[in-house]
């Protein structure tokens, strides 16, 4: 009879050395953050202009639905990595002396297009447009359980955001929103360490999905001061952002795009992973 041969365990995927910092690093990264900016500003702030209007129109659909408003700040920081890559090339262009114009902006978007499973030239950027997807359920998952949670436990019916700042938030007893912040923190804090740096690191070297996620939270469970202190941040800046009629998005954007990429110089060592191979520029401005 022929010999059964047995399959050998197949070794976990290597992966990026992770960096200790210290509990204020998240400011230097904030500073490095502005010095982009300042390089390169008309591309930085159309970003954060591009986010103001979505926002914008948002607000003016969901004015009189608590349901979608509540998804939007939810989703706002669930898919602000994604909307931030191109900030992320960006920054890495400026790292290298590299020229940086709207053709990188332009190429570092519509490479996705180009790319499949089978290119292996193409195939992190997908790996890019996967990641955004499963962050996109998990801000639409995040949608329907905080609904929900209002819709069968509020005292009344909640519709507007009137009505949720009323029944809620200024509630007598404050229970429901007590633990409707506690869901969302519990819910928040896995998306968090899954992504506080898996962008800029597929967008940087050729590794996968998994492979970047796992790494986001040996990020975290190496840092987990310094990284809750950057979550802090974000969530400050962000409602920052949106509390000033959503003008503050037009800087907070790029602030915190920028800065994620630093973040991810910080804390990451990817350098035995083959870079990913940088979008073609065009012309620089």
């Amino acid at each position: 009879m022929p010999s059964t041969l047995r399959s050998r365990p197949r070794s976990p995927a290597p992966l990026p050395l992770v960096r200790s910092i210290g509990l204020m690093q998240p400011l230097s990264w904030l500073a490095l953050a502005w010095r982009d900016i300042c390089r390169a500003p008309l591309l930085a702030f159309a970003h954060g202009l591009v986010l103001m209007l979505i926002s914008a129109a948002i607000l003016a659909v969901g004015h009189n639905r608590f349901w979608l408003m509540a998804g939007a700040l939810s989703g706002f920081l669930v898919i602000g990595p994604v909307v931030a890559t191109s900030l992320y090339a960006i920054s890495r262009a400026l790292e290298r002396g590299e020229p940086v114009g709207p053709g990188l902006v332009r190429a570092t978007w519509t490479r996705w297009q180009s790319g499949h499973a089978g290119a292996e030239r193409h195939a992190g950027y997908w790996c890019l447009v996967r990641f955004g997807l499963l962050l996109s359920l998990a801000a639409t998952g995040w949608v329907v359980i905080s609904a929900s949670l209002i819709t069968v436990l509020s005292p009344v019916r909640v519709q507007t955001p009137l009505d949720f700042l009323h029944h809620v938030v200024l509630a007598r007893d404050g229970q429901l929103f007590v633990l409707w912040m506690a869901l969302g923190s519990f819910l928040a804090a896995p998306i968090f360490a899954s992504s506080v740096v898996a962008m800029p690191l597929l967008l940087d070297r050729r590794v996968t999905v998994w492979q970047a996620v796992l790494t986001s939270w040996t990020v975290v469970i190496a840092n987990p001061a310094p990284m809750a202190f950057w979550a802090a941040l974000i969530v400050l800046f962000t409602l920052l952002g949106l509390g000033s009629l959503l003008m503050g998005l037009v800087a907070v954007v790029p602030m915190l795009g920028h800065a994620s990429w630093h973040a991810y110089r910080d804390l990451v060592d990817a350098s035995a992973f083959p870079a990913r191979e940088q979008p073609e520029p065009g012309r620089a401005l």
